[in-house]
């Protein structure tokens, strides 16, 4: 399967490299390629992003327009702040139909760390792209987690959930298959309903931030018992 990933940060290189290694023929997707391959010292994810090239050869480097174009399903990987302009530079015709794993939050930096979030309560990042896409299938998942556990589940040794959400049921089945590629059990894959139900996901960052504060560990995630 021919695979999009927006966005060359830490999240978009992790399932960009686990999707290949899985076999898949992947293409990552950024706003402008000559910055993302400058090397300056000011520009620490593009020292980043090369090293993970030379590792990870398979994935291809395109614009987020000709990395849509060539997809069969994508993941947004963009931080939340940038995410509806750049799925506007990917194009809404090459989105259309498609699948849209969203893996964003809706995090404000604006006055510092910890941040805010840009939306919540009564809508979500999540829904804002559905309403701006309406022909694409978004799917929430995997924003609960940092990267690393996001495809290695094993890295916690008990049970542990991870979340979709999204309004056709056919998009998120698709979604659970590709979870399970990355080690997720069905029994985990928790479906809580539309995407309206992305609300609650993205809510828990701050949460989620101030965990990762106390515990000085990232590798953390959320177990349902009921």
């Amino acid at each position: 399967m021919k695979i999009c990933v927006l966005g060359t940060g830490i999240v978009g290189r992790t399932i960009a490299g686990k999707l290949s290694d899985l076999g898949h023929e992947v293409v990552i997707g950024t706003r402008d390629i000559s910055t993302t391959l400058n090397p300056s010292s000011e520009n620490e994810n593009g020292r980043a992003f090369l090293e993970w090239q030379r590792n990870n050869p398979k994935v291809e480097l395109a614009t987020f327009f000709s990395a849509a174009r060539e997809s069969e399903i994508l993941f947004n990987c963009i931080s939340g702040a940038s995410t509806l302009a750049a799925l506007g530079l990917a194009g809404a015709q090459n989105l259309a139909g498609k699948i849209l794993i969203d893996l964003s939050n809706p995090l404000d930096f604006s006055n510092g760390f910890p941040p805010t979030l840009s939306v919540c309560n009564d809508s979500s990042l999540a829904e804002q792209i559905q309403d701006a896409f309406p022909q694409t299938k978004v799917v929430k998942s995997l924003n609960t987690m940092t990267a690393s556990l996001m495809v290695e589940p094993n890295l916690l040794k008990d049970d542990h959930n991870v979340f979709v959400c999204g309004n056709d049921q056919s998009a998120k089945a698709s979604v659970g298959v590709i979870l399970k590629e990355f080690g997720w059990k069905e029994i985990n894959i928790l479906d809580l309903g539309d995407i309206t139900t992305s609300r609650g996901v993205e809510m828990y960052l701050p949460l989620w931030l101030r965990l990762w504060g106390s515990l000085q560990n990232g590798v953390i995630n959320i177990k349902v018992v009921s």
